[in-house]
């Protein structure tokens, strides 16, 4: 395969292109990363776990902290050394300089957007009609109701999407005040509980085997689970050029953030375990994304706040869902500029400057893996989205913590050195990466499925554009698929939408 030239991911723009404008502080960028991280992943993954491993819940989230802190050593590593906003892909070429490994990562990154977003889609679904069978307004309908509400949800992103969304960090800021008020709620509804001599806090040590797994399989597998709600934090990366002085303030922003996810996440944790009795915990595990909403109904059943949860809810996850589709289609339009993928899937719409092909086609995949796992009524369809997910950024987490320990050997020796991951700890992160993205975990057949299918379809594509790209520069001796690549490292900008 053809390598990249090193123009392509320059770090010096050139000509009289502008810069991004750098609004983001520490408290913002630390706002950013919070929300982030927060979102659709607790209200998806935590009945899985609780059904898997009992009482312990907490133990994964925190095993899922030090898996996802180790990885960030690495991305802090690489983003103070190359602080651009190109991300995993941007590590993966200046590591390996390969044009193939760059596309699966970068295509990686664009799947689990859209699995992310399936996932979002079917949680939001569960508590938009957990709440309105709470307020009495209708009884719960079947999983078919639900599908097509979370189809319909995918469709409005998609048209959200076209109209073109101001991406705005104050928006963001409200957007994650709403994120952490509905889980300090479960928290609250928890620890009053305890207060008032309710629920039983010493089932936070006990191991239920529901699964027949053992101790250390049953908590590896709920880590493998729980990594889907501690991602977020490498898209912080993205928002590098919009950073004021990166270098300093990013190592201390990112990890401040992912301490504060990791705190609210076990308290929930623990909300959950001490509010809902042992035999509710064994059953809630096909709850799926309805769990902390059972522990608000059931915590606090004379206060209306567990009439507004699952709307609260409703808005968090929402915002996941749209930010994830945003990144998966705009990740299309520029490979399809970069002539990675099909142009036709760089295609922008006249008026309005959004790139409806890579809306549409982003869409199109999230309606297929909907329907594909919903299609088995035995599957357990937060679980096998949220699971393929975190496969995927696990998959692309090993080869940025591999990248960080080669790019250490071309690092400049006369360019100052803001952040450095102490010692080996990225090849120790490799290794937890690969292991938990592996089947010895307990991974369902199905998420491979998925992934390989997913991966399977952006290879056929990038195979198509690059035999037309060889043919079609035959004669001018250009690198084949990166011939309208621009001299720095960003992905071709839409023009402004409205």
């Amino acid at each position: 395969m053809s390598t990249i030239d090193d123009k392509v991911f320059d770090a010096t723009p050139e000509g009289d292109e502008p810069e991004l404008k750098r609004v983001l502080g520490p408290k913002l960028l630390l706002l950013f990363i919070v929300g982030d991280i927060l979102g659709a992943g607790v209200y998806a993954v935590t009945g899985t776990m609780a059904g898997t491993v009992g009482g312990l819940v907490w133990l994964p989230f925190l095993l899922a902290f030090i898996v996802a802190t180790l990885t960030a050593f690495s991305y802090l590593e690489l983003v103070t050394q190359y602080p651009q906003a190109a991300g995993a892909a941007l590590y993966a070429h200046k590591a390996f300089g390969i044009h193939f490994v760059t596309f699966l990562v970068a295509f990686a990154v664009v799947c689990s957007g859209i699995t992310s977003a399936s996932t979002s889609a079917n949680v939001l679904a569960q508590n938009l009609f957990g709440g309105l069978v709470i307020n009495g307004w209708m009884s719960m309908p079947g999983q078919g109701a639900v599908t097509a509400v979370a189809m319909g949800f995918m469709l409005v992103l998609a048209a959200i999407n076209l109209r073109g969304v101001g991406e705005s960090v104050k928006f963001n800021v409200v957007l994650t005040l709403v994120e952490m008020t509905a889980l300090c709620i479960v928290i609250g509804v928890g620890f009053s509980v305890i207060a008032q001599g309710g629920g039983n806090f010493a089932e936070i040590t006990v191991f239920t085997d529901s699964q027949d797994k053992g101790l250390f399989l049953a908590v590896t597998a709920a880590t493998s689970i729980a990594f889907f709600a501690m991602v977020g934090f490498e898209d912080s990366v993205n928002m590098v050029e919009e950073t004021q002085n990166p270098e300093r303030i990013f190592p201390r922003t990112m990890l401040t953030g992912l301490g504060i996810a990791v705190i609210l996440y076990m308290l929930v944790a623990v909300s959950v375990v001490t509010v809902l009795t042992p035999t509710e915990l064994e059953g809630i595990r096909e709850a799926e994304g309805a769990a902390l909403l059972e522990v608000v109904h059931k915590g606090s059943p004379d206060f209306p706040i567990d009439k507004v949860f699952p709307f609260l809810a409703v808005f968090a996850v929402a915002n996941t869902a749209l930010i994830n589709m945003l990144m998966a289609s705009r990740l299309i339009y520029g490979m399809a500029r970069q002539n990675v993928l099909p142009r036709s899937l760089g295609k922008v719409l006249p008026e309005r400057r959004t790139p409806w092909a890579g809306i549409a086609f982003s869409t199109v995949l999230a309606l297929g893996l909907i329907w594909y796992v919903t299609s088995d009524p035995d599957s357990n369809v937060v679980a096998n989205l949220s699971g393929t997910t975190a496969f995927l950024l696990l998959c692309v987490f090993t080869v940025v913590n591999v990248a960080c320990l080669v790019l250490r050997g071309k690092r400049d020796p006369n360019r100052q050195v803001f952040f450095t991951s102490p010692g080996q700890l990225p090849l120790v992160a490799a290794l937890l990466c690969a292991f938990l993205a592996g089947p010895w975990v307990g991974r369902p057949v199905i998420q491979y499925q998925i992934a390989g299918g997913l991966m399977a379809i952006g290879v056929v594509l990038w195979f198509i554009t690059w035999l037309i790209t060889r043919r079609n520069n035959t004669r001018t001796g250009e690198p084949v698929g990166m011939q309208n690549v621009g001299k720095d490292d960003r992905l071709p900008p839409l023009p402004p939408g409205r």
